[in-house]
């Protein structure tokens, strides 16, 4: 069947899944604003609910109401459920009803699968489906019995539980929703929580091809060049991160209480874990140092690895640009590493996305310098904190989210949403007419530009 013929009338699977995020969204947040969700029992304004709603399905946490304190328990097991589709990506839904029906499936739901996983065939599409679907609810209700240990003894058999569902969940798919008003601040001196909430966080952050490329490695006694680059740039990210941190805020002293050497070390290990992706934070941002301020904004952009719960620029994007600088410096043509060369495509891709995503953080950044009211004693620091932690759906911020204006709101919930499905993704999906207007392709006289 031509491909290309069959999508020409209807959704291309990139337009269904942009689309598919955004009804998710609006669905979400039309059902945020209804009075029986709130403590309170009023109704919640739309914008609100919008960004709550948003942040829930593109991971990320950021929030203009406490979770706690606004939302009652049935507001809580929305926001649980949009955290849960919004990780697994929302095309999980119908696959886990076709499975549950026995039903044949289609092309058509294996391309938009596809197309939402990133994989290169169709080939092993249905297998990796059941596969991420049994690997993550493995992993939440793991993470869960783990917090549960500590959870149960402290708020009770049914608080506990819930509390330690509720966060498993948030952790693993990297929302950094909580339930405890100042996210994890009240567990400073609590290594064992940071600990298995980090693991959660790492293990939803890494991506599920990277999971199953692992798990088979004693079978297939090999690691693909996606999965290498992945581990690599992820592991080097966390002790980089950790040492920066370390030296920045003197060891722990400035930004943690009265905890023993180790708690204060695991703090430390936990913001460079949590600035990546997940929002969860155990210190006070407003006493970190300007130089981890900016270093948690790089690391912020850079985020997760494609294919996992994560957001921002991905860390084998990230990767794919530190090789192709290595590989020029050393005189070389294409990218090369681990004994392979990285297509040309691939790299001119990292290229403009990296391009793209940084001129569109800027972008806003300066915008909302425009429109958002800061306190005397803040900076431009603590704008660009929240614009790269919306768009790498991270969820920390230096206190602005509550005191986003009308415009601010729009903005923070656009770059959520492009952090989640992608800006590519959504750049395709609005051209995607033109692009089939476009018709035969045909390559231009070349000619040199000096550069550099």
């Amino acid at each position: 069947m031509n491909r290309k013929k069959y999508w020409s009338n209807k959704l291309h699977p990139i337009q269904f899944i942009a689309l598919g995020f955004a009804v998710v969204i609006l669905l979400g947040g039309l059902l945020l604003t209804l009075p029986v969700f709130t403590q309170s029992g009023k109704g919640t304004p739309f914008i609100d609910a919008l960004f709550t709603a948003t942040s829930a399905t593109c991971v990320t946490g950021l929030t203009t109401l406490t979770t706690s304190e606004h939302w009652n328990m049935g507001g809580q097991w929305v926001i649980l459920c949009l955290i849960e589709v919004g990780g697994l990506g929302f095309m999980m839904m119908p696959f886990i009803f076709i499975a549950l029906m026995k039903k044949k499936v289609g092309l058509l739901t294996r391309i938009i699968l596809q197309e939402s996983l990133n994989l290169d065939t169709l080939s092993g599409v249905m297998r990796l489906m059941f596969y991420i679907l049994r690997f993550a609810l493995g992993f939440q209700l793991v993470g869960a019995l783990l917090l549960a240990i500590d959870f149960i003894p402290s708020y009770g058999m049914s608080k506990g539980l819930w509390y330690a569902l509720f966060h498993s969940v948030s952790a693993f798919c990297n929302a950094g929703f909580d339930l405890f008003g100042d996210s994890l601040v009240g567990f400073q001196n609590n290594a064992y929580v940071l600990l298995v909430i980090s693991g959660l966080i790492i293990a939803g952050g890494l991506g599920f091809i990277v999971w199953r490329d692992l798990l088979n490695f004693r079978k297939t006694r090999r690691l693909s060049l996606h999965s290498k680059l992945a581990l690599t740039v992820s592991s080097s990210l966390l002790i980089i991160g950790t040492i920066v941190f370390y030296v920045s805020e003197a060891g722990g002293q400035t930004i943690v209480g009265n905890v023993s050497a180790l708690d204060s070390f695991v703090n430390i290990f936990f913001m460079s874990v949590t600035a990546r992706t997940a929002g969860y934070f155990s210190v006070d941002y407003g006493s970190v140092s300007q130089a981890g301020i900016l270093f948690t904004i790089v690391l912020m952009f850079i985020g997760g690895t494609s294919g996992s719960t994560a957001g921002g620029l991905k860390t084998t994007t990230f990767g794919v640009l530190v090789v192709q600088a290595i590989s020029l410096l050393k005189g070389r043509e294409h990218a090369e590493v681990f004994r392979r060369t990285i297509r040309p495509s691939i790299v001119s891709r990292a290229l403009t996305l990296f391009f793209i995503t940084l001129s569109l953080c800027i972008g806003v950044t300066m915008v909302m310098s425009a429109t958002e009211i800061l306190p005397h004693f803040r900076g431009i620091e603590y704008l660009l904190f929240e614009t790269f932690s919306a768009f790498g759906t991270v969820g920390l911020t230096m206190g602005l989210t509550p005191n986003l204006s009308l415009i601010g709101k729009l903005l923070i919930i656009g770059l959520m949403y492009l952090g989640r499905v992608g800006v590519l993704t959504v750049g395709f999906a609005l051209m995607m007419r033109l692009i089939k207007a476009k018709g035969g392709r045909y390559k231009l006289p070349e000619e040199s530009v000096i550069i550099g």
